[in-house]
């Protein structure tokens, strides 16, 4: 596939909606990676410019800048390791471990590059509509908690977690050394699984929750009966008992087994999938955006479950779209999962809040008859559907653009069917199949995938991102886009700096110890990246110190160092984020919005 060129076979090619464009680049070049590279991917050139701002040119001379900071005065983000640690990644991906560790990946900037170029894409959408939106301003901390926004929900919630919050979690490690990662979605496949494998009743009984909620939690306390009775089974036995019970297993593949088998398959790097309806609508939204809501006047109909279609939705609506949630007949059950705030899940707040929502019945004739003419209205309608089942229901997108041929169609996947012999498309299941595990680790540490759902939070964000891309051509062209994003494509995004690494003759694998934070008398600190070397010639000193007191002196040797957050429940009085996190009705805590327009 041609960069800068979204193809499609027959006459549905769509124009790259930033074709013409030009876009000059400044500002931190970590999230300025991922944001520069999409712009590219969606039709504009890079040129020259002497712009403090990611700036983003039309043919006319009309601009839309972007400004990209680490954090706002008195943050202490300075680089991806300092907002990992200030706004909790290092808390969360630590859990499994017992003790904070740093994503040896670069999440959070990727996330704000992601993030970067949907605000651009808003504003011009919101220009293209009458509005006079002429730059946005985007911050790494303030995306760092975005993407940790469930836990800190369920931190800041008024009751406690379902199940412990304590170390463990898959992976297992077979007999013959083959670790893996498995899957059931349904208790009785999981005991089934265990039952196959001889596993003793009162494990699998016990492991149960824990490896339920690790969605939630990122950690998953499993029996040590479990792991115990695979290390006596082959992965032959193992993949026979998951064939047997319906479970899906899936072998942690490395690095190199992955760039293999790209060049092999010729995957491309496009993180969407592009599809132009046949017709044209009949009329466009007569509203105008507001100055910070540039999607004022858009509905969008979001039909999704756990996060990755449910964040995409969430991020629209902050951009101003009044999303409106299709439930199942007596309403999403995850509306009850503990933690609560006001007997409402607090992570079911934190993707969920501000929606209005409809029950429907999509199983029966009548339901999916209100579905297709609430579509016919709307703007976006948005799913996360197994593979293959909005079709079989007659709710594709043809079936959709017959009453509507101006909707954009988007569908949030798993494996956005590039790869035949895929597992079950969940997050953990994506990340042992690409080598997310030894892309997320240093090399002191063994390959294992995290805990904190990596994949669905930037899976959402890529769908938010399409989204964007496809509401901005359809402005430009009036007709509908089917629009997909997938798990594999945020897999493909994180793993991409390591495999570049590992084309180069180089260690694909972060050296030992990278972001690995530094005890103090009462907590943990973590540097940045340029200065964690010279930091570890004071390592004894400040273990005698405070936190507060290792920051400041680490300072006065000129090295920039920051707390890291040991409790999600202290950032809302946290000094660092002043401006970051409200509090919503129900008194549930609330990320705010991520940009900030102009």
């Amino acid at each position: 596939m041609t960069p800068g060129t979204i193809r499609i076979t027959g006459t549905n090619q769509l124009t790259a909606p930033l074709r013409g464009m030009r876009f000059h680049t400044a500002g931190p070049p970590g999230p300025l990676t991922t944001a520069t590279e999409h712009l590219r991917l969606l039709g504009a050139e890079p040129t020259d410019g002497d712009a403090d701002a990611l700036t983003l040119t039309d043919p006319d001379g009309s601009a839309v800048q972007a400004a990209v900071a680490w954090g706002g005065s008195g943050s202490q983000v300075y680089d991806e390791a300092t907002a990992q640690a200030a706004a909790g990644l290092m808390l969360v991906h630590g859990r499994r471990d017992g003790t904070p560790r740093g994503l040896a990946v670069d999440y959070a900037s990727t996330a704000t590059g992601i993030l970067t170029v949907q605000g651009l894409l808003a504003a011009l959408i919101g220009r293209a509509r009458g509005g006079a939106l002429t730059g946005v301003g985007v911050a790494v901390d303030k995306t760092a908690l975005l993407t940790v926004s469930q836990y800190l929900a369920a931190a800041c919630a008024d009751d406690d977690e379902a199940t412990s919050l304590a170390p463990g979690g898959p992976p297992f490690t077979t007999a013959d050394g083959v670790r893996f990662e498995v899957e059931a979605l349904d208790v009785g496949v999981w005991a089934d699984f265990w039952r196959a494998v001889d596993a003793p009743q009162d494990g699998l009984r016990k492991g149960w929750r824990p490896f339920q909620f690790r969605y939630a939690t990122a950690c998953a306390p499993i029996p040590q009966a479990l792991h115990d009775t695979i290390a006596l089974r082959s992965w032959a036995q193992v993949r026979a008992a998951a064939e047997e019970s319906g479970a899906d297993v899936c072998r942690l593949r490395t690095l190199t087994e992955r760039g293999q088998e790209m060049r092999a398959n010729g995957e491309d790097i496009m993180p969407w999938q592009f599809l132009l309806s046949s017709e044209r609508r009949t009329a466009a939204s007569g509203s105008v955006p507001t100055a910070d809501r540039p999607l004022t006047g858009f509905t969008v109909l979001e039909a999704g479950r756990r996060v990755q279609a449910p964040l995409a939705a969430h991020l629209l609506g902050l951009l101003g779209a009044n999303v409106v949630r299709i439930e199942p007949p007596g309403g999403d059950p995850l509306r009850g999962m503990p933690p609560t705030c006001s007997d409402i899940s607090a992570r079911w707040l934190a993707l969920n809040r501000g929606k209005d929502s409809v029950e429907i019945d999509i199983k029966s004739a009548e339901g999916r008859k209100r579905l297709c003419e609430l579509a016919a209205g709307a703007d976006v309608f948005l799913h996360n559907w197994a593979p293959g089942k909005a079709e079989q229901l007659g709710l594709g997108a043809d079936d959709l653009w017959a009453g509507n041929p101006g909707l954009v169609y988007a569908y949030t996947s798993g494996w956005a069917g590039r790869l035949a012999d895929a597992p079950m498309g969940t997050d953990f299941m994506v990340q042992a199949r690409t080598g997310v595990g030894e892309a997320a680790r240093p090399v002191d540490e063994a390959p294992i995938p995290s805990l904190m759902t990596l994949l669905d939070v930037l899976g959402g964000m890529l769908g938010t991102e399409a989204i964007l891309a496809g509401l901005l051509s359809r402005e430009q062209t009036g007709r509908g886009v089917r629009v997909e994003s997938s798990l594999l494509a945020a897999a493909n995004l994180l793993t991409a700096p390591a495999l570049r690494r590992a084309t180069d003759g180089l260690d694909p694998r972060r050296p030992a110890g990278f972001r690995r934070p530094l005890a103090t008398a009462d907590g943990w600190l973590a540097t940045t990246d340029e200065h964690a070397a010279a930091a570890l010639e004071h390592a004894d000193r400040i273990r005698g110190l405070s936190t507060t007191e290792a920051v400041g002196a680490l300072r006065d040797s000129g090295i920039y160092a920051t707390a890291v957050t040991t409790d999600l429940a202290d950032l809302p009085g946290d000094a660092r984020f002043t401006d970051a996190l409200t509090t919503d009705s129900l008194g549930a805590v609330a990320v705010s919005s991520p940009w900030s327009f102009r």
